[in-house]
C-alpha cells in the first residue's frame, strides 16, 4: 500500500470512528433526558415552569462555567457570531418550558414523543433551507420509522389522572410539545452551526446554554420557590440540572462536533423509548400492544440513522488532541 492510499485509508478510517462516537455520545445524551419526565413526577407541586428553569437554567449556567476558558479564548469568535448564539440561546429557554408544560398536560409518554418525535422533521427543514443541505433516502426512511414509531406512542398514552381540562389539556400539551420539538431542532441547528464554523463544542455549547440559562433565571426566580419547600423537591431539581442536563448536553455537545443536526435529533429519538418505559415501570401510565410497537419501530429506525462504518474501523474514543479536529471538520461530513 502506498504511503497516499495508507493516508487517505486513516482519513476515511478516522473519520467514520468519530462519526460512530458522535452518534453514541447523542445516544447516552438520550438515555439520560428519557429520566426527566419521570424525575419531574417525584415533585408533583413544583410547576412545570418551574422544572424547566431549574432544569435547563441552571444546567445551562454550569455549561457556560464548564466551559468558561474555551469561551474566554475563542470570545472573538462568538462575538461574530452573536446573532447565532443568540438565536440558540432563545431557543434554549423556551425548550424547556414547553417540554415539560406538555409532559405535565398531557403525561410523560405523551409529552416525551410528541417534543421529541416532532424534532428530526424540524431539523430537516432548518437544515434544508437554512443550509440548502439534501437529506438521503436513507436518513428520511430512518426519520419517517422514528416519527411513525413516535406517533404509535403518541396515540397509545393519555393525559394523567387528574389533569384540568381532560381532552382539551391534552390536545394543548400536544401543541407545547410541537413547539418544544421546533425549538429542541433550533438550538441543536444553532450549536452545530457554530461548532462547525470553528469554534469548539464546549465553548459553543456554553455560551448557547449559558446565555440561555440566564434568560431562564427571571423565570426560576417568580415559580421557584416550591423547590425549597422539601429536599424532594430540592433533590428532583438538583438532579434534573446536573445530571440530564449538564452531563447529558456535554455529552450532546460532543456528538454534535462529530454528526450533523438532523441525524443528532433522528438518534435522540431513543429518549421516547425510555422516556415511554419509566413511565410505565415507575409512574404507573399504560401502555397498550400498539404503544409497544411504537416504541419498537423507534428502536429499529435507530439502526438506519446510526451512521455506518467499514470493518476495519477500530472503536476508541476520541482523544482530547483529536477532539478539535473533529470539530472543525464536523460541518464538512457528508451526511449518511
Amino acid at each position: 500500500m502506498s504511503a497516499s492510499a495508507g493516508s487517505a485509508n486513516g482519513s476515511v478510517n478516522g473519520s467514520s470512528n468519530a462519526t460512530l462516537w458522535g452518534a453514541l455520545c447523542v445516544a447516552a445524551a438520550s438515555v439520560l433526558w428519557g429520566t426527566t419526565g419521570t424525575a419531574a413526577t417525584f415533585a408533583p407541586s413544583v410547576s412545570p415552569l418551574a422544572v424547566g428553569a431549574v432544569a435547563m437554567g441552571v444546567g445551562g449556567l454550569l455549561q457556560a462555567l464548564y466551559a468558561a476558558n474555551a469561551i474566554t479564548g475563542q470570545w472573538p469568535g462568538l462575538l461574530a457570531r452573536w446573532r447565532l448564539v443568540s438565536l440558540g440561546a432563545v431557543a434554549v429557554a423556551v425548550y424547556p418550558l414547553a417540554f415539560y408544560s406538555s409532559m405535565r398536560l398531557s403525561g410523560v409518554a405523551v409529552g416525551t414523543v410528541v417534543s421529541i418525535g416532532s424534532a428530526p422533521v424540524a431539523a430537516a427543514l432548518i437544515e434544508r433551507f437554512a443550509d440548502g443541505k439534501l437529506l438521503t433516502r436513507r436518513w428520511i426512511a430512518g426519520a419517517v420509522l422514528g416519527v411513525s414509531g413516535a406517533a404509535l406512542l403518541s396515540f397509545a398514552g393519555h393525559a394523567p389522572a387528574g389533569s384540568p381540562g381532560g381532552s382539551w389539556a391534552s390536545l394543548a400539551g400536544i401543541a407545547l410539545g410541537l413547539l418544544a420539538g421546533a425549538t429542541y431542532a433550533l438550538y441543536s441547528w444553532a450549536a452545530h452551526r457554530l461548532i462547525g464554523g470553528g469554534l469548539s463544542s464546549r465553548a459553543a455549547m456554553g455560551a448557547v446554554f449559558g446565555l440561555g440559562g440566564v434568560l431562564l433565571m427571571p423565570v426560576l426566580a417568580v415559580t421557584g420557590r416550591p423547590l425549597l419547600e422539601s429536599w424532594i423537591n430540592f433533590s428532583v431539581g438538583a438532579y434534573m440540572a446536573l445530571v440530564p442536563m449538564f452531563a447529558g448536553y456535554v455529552l450532546f455537545g460532543w456528538g454534535l462536533a462529530r454528526i450533523r443536526a438532523s441525524m443528532a435529533t433522528g438518534i435522540s429519538l431513543l429518549e421516547t423509548v425510555v422516556a415511554a418505559l419509566l413511565a410505565v415501570l415507575v409512574v404507573g401510565e399504560r401502555l397498550p400492544p400498539h404503544g409497544w410497537l411504537g416504541a419498537a419501530v423507534v428502536l429499529f429506525s435507530l439502526f438506519i440513522l446510526a451512521p455506518r462504518q467499514s470493518a476495519r474501523v477500530t472503536l476508541r474514543p476520541p482523544s482530547p488532541a483529536g477532539e478539535r479536529l473533529a470539530e472543525q471538520q464536523a460541518g464538512a461530513q457528508p451526511h449518511e
